[in-house]
């Protein structure tokens, strides 16, 4: 899976947020058995509570924003949006996994740009996660948010909490959905986005 033009959120720590971050790296450095003040590990806690900052700007935002910039529009066929690149990070270990989400929903007299669904995915892909409540959320989001007549999102991600550590099996890929409105009730609506979303 490969991706282009990806978004880097910032969040701004405060300098106590800071502090015990880069402690708490350090004391982990020392509990697995190394020395935090070796060269090679000097900025290392730094860098961890910069990367945090980046990882789980995601907190301190509120993706439904994205979602209220809209233009009425009597179109009510379906918008998708596939192979929406993210990162995230798995909150039982705190290790990433990354994939694509797609996105797809029925107008109800209103649209949204195709970029804030890209939005909406990026910020709630930057806090701790597990696939299944993300999944849901930016469904929940969208079918809020848009007054759709009907929500599609499914995500395929590889999870690195399995691939380099536990079972270690590379290249597995762990699909969530979560159908709204048409898309749940209606059989032929389902069929065709999936099929879309599968790209037949």
């Amino acid at each position: 899976m490969g991706h282009s033009n990806r978004t880097h959120l910032q969040s701004d720590l405060t300098e106590a947020n800071r502090q015990s971050i880069e402690a708490a790296v350090r004391t982990i450095l020392e509990a697995v058995g190394e020395d935090p003040n070796r060269p090679g590990l000097i900025d290392t806690p730094r860098r961890v509570a910069k990367m945090y900052a980046e990882m789980f700007g995601g907190l301190q935002s509120d993706p439904a924003r994205h979602l209220r910039v809209t233009f009425p529009e009597e179109y009510d066929e379906l918008v998708l949006v596939r192979d929406i690149w993210f990162n995230s990070m798995c909150e039982h270990h705190l290790l990433p996994f990354s994939g694509v989400a797609h996105v797809g929903y029925l107008p109800n007299g209103k649209v949204t740009g195709l970029s804030k669904l890209a939005r909406v995915v990026e910020e709630v892909s930057r806090r701790p996660q597990v696939q299944e409540r993300m999944t849901q959320t930016i469904a929940d989001l969208i079918e809020s948010e848009l007054q759709t007549s009907g929500v599609a999102v499914v995500i395929e991600a590889e999870h690195s909490c399995m691939s380099i550590r536990g079972i270690r099996k590379p290249g597995s890929l762990t699909v969530t959905s979560a159908l709204r409105g048409e898309f749940k009730s209606n059989q032929a609506s389902r069929s065709e986005v999936l099929s879309l979303i599968q790209g037949r």
